[in-house]
């Protein structure tokens, strides 16, 4: 399949999550196969990311749409009163984070001691941003603010999936070119993270019932799909599709349930 085909699949299961987080009574099947949604987009950026001619302007154009989405989610998490959902969506922050990152350690590669520094200060941003986000947060008391700061700073704790995606799309992105290990490192991947839903409920239906991200393992055989072809783009539908389809099932769910 081209990245265009895999993006519109992950674009129609990354809806039907969507719908279960945010309207009342929807069935449990539809965050089961919403589990697919996420590890297929992060596929797709990584061979965007490789093959973009301006890494700057990427990033620049990830990290816009990631504040936009944020403040979205600022204003709309406090206009409505005991919300039945948060709305704490903003997988921009996510692959700006996943792309900064595999920049920084393919820069290592070519120039090691330039490398190390612009890791280390990267470490240290990430301590002060993720202090900052804490007290910004204790100060002004509005709902989402750790992720609204968080957004802002390029936070690797206060993302949506946290630091455990972003180091999940760098694991895909450094193993996107083969199959096999592609197919090892992120069956390692799921499997770890099945041992780890395990041992914080070891019952055989919480791993059904509340904890079932292990099931983003169903994304494999679409990621080895991929035949190495665009398609026809549509480079601008998801940025838009993406903040404008959680507005409207936020307030659906919250207005009119």
């Amino acid at each position: 399949m081209t990245s265009t085909s895999l993006k519109l699949i992950a674009l129609i299961l990354m809806l039907l999550d969507h719908i279960g987080q945010f309207i009342p009574g929807a069935p449990l099947w539809l965050h089961w196969v919403g589990r697919v949604s996420a590890p297929v987009f992060m596929f797709c950026m990584a061979w965007g990311f490789y093959y973009t001619h301006d890494r700057q302007k990427y990033l620049l154009r990830m990290y816009l749409f990631g504040v936009g989405m944020a403040m979205i989610a600022l204003i709309c998490n406090n206009i409505v009163a005991d919300p039945y959902a948060m709305m704490t969506n903003n997988i921009f922050v996510t692959l700006l984070l996943v792309a900064v990152l595999v920049w920084l350690i393919e820069l290592r590669k070519t120039d090691k001691p330039k490398g190390n520094r612009y890791l280390a200060l990267f470490a240290g941003y990430q301590v002060l941003t993720t202090i900052l986000c804490i007290l910004i947060a204790q100060i002004v008391p509005l709902m989402g603010m750790m992720s609204f700061v968080g957004a802002i700073t390029g936070n690797l704790i206060f993302n949506e999936g946290s630091f455990i995606f972003v180091f999940l799309g760098v694991l895909i992105y450094f193993n996107r070119t083969d199959k096999k290990r592609l197919i090892l490192s992120y069956g390692l991947f799921c499997l770890a993270f099945l041992g780890l839903e395990w041992s914080l409920d070891p019952r055989p239906t919480a791993l059904l019932y509340n904890n079932y991200q292990w099931m983003m393992i169903a994304s494999l055989p679409l990621m080895l799909s991929y035949n190495g072809e665009k398609g026809r783009g549509l480079k601008y539908l998801f940025y838009v599709f993406y903040p404008l389809h959680i507005v409207v099932l936020y307030f659906i769910g919250n207005l009119y349930f």
